[in-house]
């Protein structure tokens, strides 16, 4: 079995030597105390780290049913409905990222940058990218460290308490309207980060597009909370484009990590399933012309070669849920295919490249979130013209990040015609549109398809399920916090439930 590899992305940080008459006294100075290193380099660090882990492929993309596959091994997790642990375990690569290679360095960042006035905006940012950072590690895991994370070195705390998630999103919700309200343009702008180049405008608008997010997020467990929460958000500003959407930008250098996996090692091992493509072909979607390719006949991986390739929507077949790679050959055969490598994939040569954005927030996602919140009396507009103008923004992203991925103007407008918004059902067309948009950012599709219930999936029926519902609801705690951080994880799990996939985390109440 092929393992995976998750990339683990690093930036060089380069400082200049302003003399040349510094001898080998510099040889004397502590490597690990702090320095006149530069801190938006640090902060452009914890940016780029925040590319998801290709572990996404292995739990929250299966569980949402979108991608997924049929092997078993290090990529078995959400195709079969089964936890994956150990020392190098998928279920603990978003943690095992995102601690040391975001978190660390954000909050050096912020410690750094702390009663600094000329550097009170990147102060700011920082604090708007480690509320983004933890809101996707606690609705993945439940609680966790948060208000002692990232003190190892700076206070001594090798053992941080695991907060409530409650409190966390409390949090959450101080740290994005303070640090979103203090960004000011008069001071420093931090040109040199590498998120939006210093464009303040933009981060206000991203800061509080993110409160939208946790405002939402609430619906269940806190509507009054929510619906304030919403508010002060739409005050504040949001996305007006999809040229404000919160992205890592990847590059040659520093690759996707997801779609380095694609297409690497498991380029012939994951599929689109086949609830996506049909819910795409049942509504004439023109987004899977877009993101859909079927290497038609091919009866290995080596086959699925350029001249194989079809885009064409009417030849879409996604794989079943349901098979491992034991038994999926059978049922390819069943589905008049050559064999299971004919069945759709996510183009990697268009959505799927290396070098594509990892979406964070998006405006298409923040439209539709709006689109929720005027249905449910949170806010003014109308619901009809925001769920249209997210659809077509995700749409129009399509374009942004691959050029041959462009959905000809003329094909959005007859979707939205042919498919228009009815209040009846609107929260169903608004998360199941959500959903869609989401592709490719799995911790916030698995995260709202568990607040909103939508898009309605069948659960997969693969006989070896390990969850007693019909779901898989968090992600389990990595095993090696038992050991270097024991207690603080056993008290969360006496407080939260057991330490599993069936355990619902605070904000999804049932």
């Amino acid at each position: 079995m092929k393992k995976i590899i998750i990339s683990t992305m690093f930036i060089a940080l380069l400082t200049g030597i302003s003399s040349c008459d510094k001898g080998f006294d510099e040889l004397n100075v502590n490597p690990t105390a702090a320095t006149s290193l530069n801190p938006v380099f640090t902060f452009n660090n914890a940016i780029i780290n925040t590319a998801f882990p290709a572990s996404m492929l292995v739990f929250e993309e299966p569980i949402v049913q979108q991608l997924f596959s049929p092997n078993s091994g290090v990529l078995a997790g959400g195709n079969f409905n089964v936890d994956n642990r150990g020392p190098a375990g998928p279920n603990a690569a978003l943690w095992q990222q995102y601690y040391p290679n975001v978190v660390r360095y954000l909050v050096d960042v912020i410690n750094q940058t702390s009663g600094d006035a000329k550097r009170s905006n990147l102060y700011n940012m920082a604090r708007i990218w480690k509320a983004y950072t933890f809101m996707v590690l606690t609705d993945s895991y439940g609680d966790l460290p948060y208000s002692e994370a990232g003190l190892g070195y700076l206070k001594g705390n090798v053992t941080p308490k695991y907060d409530t998630q409650q409190s966390i999103y409390d949090d959450l919700i101080k740290e994005l309207s303070e640090a979103t309200a203090a960004l000011d343009a008069t001071k420093p702008t931090e040109a040199g980060e590498v998120a939006y180049g210093g464009d303040i405008a933009k981060w206000k608008r991203a800061g509080n597009s993110l409160l939208l997010r946790v405002g939402m997020r609430l619906s269940k467990v806190n509507p009054t909370l929510a619906q304030s929460t919403v508010q002060k958000a739409v005050a504040g500003g949001l996305m007006q484009a999809s040229t404000d959407n919160m992205a890592v930008r990847n590059d040659a250098n520093y690759k996707n990590p997801v779609g380095n996996l694609l297409n690497s090692t498991e380029a012939a091992n994951y599929y689109l399933t086949g609830y996506f493509v049909d819910y795409l072909k049942s509504t004439a979607d023109p987004r899977l012309q877009s993101i859909a390719v079927r290497y038609v006949g091919a009866k290995s991986g080596p086959e699925q070669t350029a001249a194989r390739a079809v885009t064409d929507p009417a030849q879409q077949i996604g794989m079943p849920l349901g098979f491992d790679n034991g038994t999926i050959p059978a049922r390819a055969l069943a589905d008049k295919l050559a064999s299971f490598y004919d069945y759709s994939q996510l183009d990697r040569n268009r959505l799927g490249r290396f070098d594509v954005p990892t979406y964070l927030v998006t405006y298409a996602q923040t439209q539709l979130l709006l689109a929720e919140a005027a249905q449910r009396g949170w806010t003014t507009g109308n619901a009809a013209d925001f769920y249209n103008a997210g659809i077509t923004a995700h749409m129009q992203q399509l374009g942004i990040t691959n050029a041959n991925a462009a959905v000809p103007p003329a094909a959005i407008t007859a979707y939205l015609a042919a498919n228009p918004y009815v209040a009846a059902k609107g929260l169903e067309q608004i998360n199941t549109q959500y959903w869609v948009a989401s592709l490719l950012n799995g911790p916030e599709a698995f995260a709202n398809f568990r607040r909103s219930g939508f898009p309605k999936l069948t659960p997969n029926p693969y006989p070896g399920k390990e969850i007693k519902g019909s779901f898989i609801n968090r992600l389990s705690y990595p095993d090696f916090e038992n050991s270097v951080n024991g207690a603080s994880r056993q008290a969360a799990i006496d407080r939260q439930g057991p330490d599993n996939l069936d355990t619902r985390v605070w904000w999804d109440k049932q």
